[in-house]
């Protein structure tokens, strides 16, 4: 099937084979490349259309949005083509991260401005929610992590997206990353624009309150995302988890699902009305979310001390003082009993076998040189 791009046509559906609209003879294909098969979302900048891109041997999806302003008056009408073309030029930058949609191409035709974007075939959030129901704790930390790296890429692009809501934010099913889409609203924050006040942009649920007076800054994307989680939290509209008498969010009693301390201060701040009480930037937002507390060192087992060994002092055992005396008696007895032997210092020979008759020798010596210490031992 192809559809008609003309706004007005009153009936734009048409056979795959046309290629002028059978009602109103638009044109069907686009710069005789791109052919829209079926209107999938209407903003208020213009219309969005799944498409197939004929100039390519697969014929790949992809999205024609076409600049269709419901805004009525002059200056509005300008101020919404700005937008549109900036989308463009913030787009060819962008889409160089994985988890914003390329852009294709931007032309104007008839006075009607597009641009080819790729397809992202997923569910967005909202349908989501619609389908399988709130969001637990576990989920809503994944969207964090999965998106908020994405939000710090496009703000150090100096961009603030100023339209982040469930409906902007797809699930890819492939491989169930997130994508954030359509930056029709969103304003290059340069240090002079972020001091002017500009135009109030944005789904009024979501945007903060800075951003509905027309001063939207970096941390504004940070409340509007921090909305999108505590209405996927709830599945309740933003407007009634606020309590306007108390100036105080009350969505944690409106939660499906348990939600820790932690989670629930991390999104307090984030949703917090005064700007310089909220996260600054979402570098900040990762660290506390991602933040642990580490574990307790656990020293590591000690293999019990072992008393030093105390060596026993060496007992030396008394050695009997030899006198002069008895140096010369042994001297004395060792010439009697081997006539041959050396004298002290002096080599000694092989060893020889004593006879009996050296042993008899023997005995008799001991006795008179025992009677000769105990002569010499009385004199000393």
């Amino acid at each position: 099937m192809s559809y008609c791009l003309n706004p007005y046509c009153p009936n734009p559906q048409n056979p795959e084979i046309a290629v002028f609209c059978v009602n109103c003879g638009t044109k069907l294909i686009l710069k005789d490349r791109y052919r829209a098969i079926k209107p999938i979302g209407q903003g208020g900048f213009g219309i969005t259309y799944l498409a197939v891109d004929e100039d390519k041997p697969s014929k790949p999806p992809c999205v024609i949005k076409q600049f269709f302003p419901l805004v009525q008056g002059a200056s509005n009408l300008q101020k919404a083509s700005e937008l549109f073309t900036q989308e463009a030029v913030q787009l060819d930058e962008l889409g160089q991260h994985p988890q914003i949609p390329d852009l294709l191409a931007y032309f104007t035709i008839d006075n009607h401005q597009y641009l080819i974007q790729e397809f992202i075939d997923g569910q967005t959030l909202s349908q989501e929610l619609a389908e399988k129901g709130t969001f637990n704790e576990t989920q809503i930390l994944q969207l964090l992590n999965d998106l908020l790296p994405v939000l710090q890429f496009v703000h150090n692009h100096q961009v603030i997206h100023r339209d982040i809501k469930p409906d902007n934010i797809i699930r890819r099913k492939s491989d169930r990353k997130l994508f954030l889409v359509d930056f029709g609203a969103s304003k290059i924050a340069t240090g002079a624009a972020l001091q002017k006040t500009g135009t109030s942009i944005g789904s009024p649920e979501y945007v903060a309150p800075e951003q509905s007076r027309g001063r939207a800054v970096f941390s504004s994307d940070i409340y509007s995302l921090a909305v999108t989680c505590i209405h996927l939290l709830t599945g309740m509209s933003p407007f009634d988890l606020y309590d306007m008498n108390q100036d105080v969010w009350v969505w944690r009693q409106f939660a499906k699902h348990p939600v820790s301390d932690r989670l629930s201060r991390i999104l307090d701040k984030m949703l917090d009305n005064a700007i310089n009480r909220r996260y600054q930037s979402v570098a900040e937002v990762l660290k506390d979310l991602n933040i642990q507390t580490p574990p307790a060192a656990t020293p590591k087992p000690q293999t019990p001390a072992k008393p030093a060994a105390v060596k026993p002092s060496p007992v030396t055992p008394a050695i009997p003082v030899k006198s002069k005396v008895d140096d010369e008696l042994a001297e004395l007895k060792t010439e009697f009993l081997n006539p041959g032997a050396p004298k002290k210092n002096q080599p000694s020979p092989s060893p020889q076998t004593p006879s009996p008759h050296s042993t008899t020798a023997k005995s008799q010596i001991d006795k008179e040189l025992e009677e000769m210490r105990s002569q010499f031992g009385q004199k000393n």
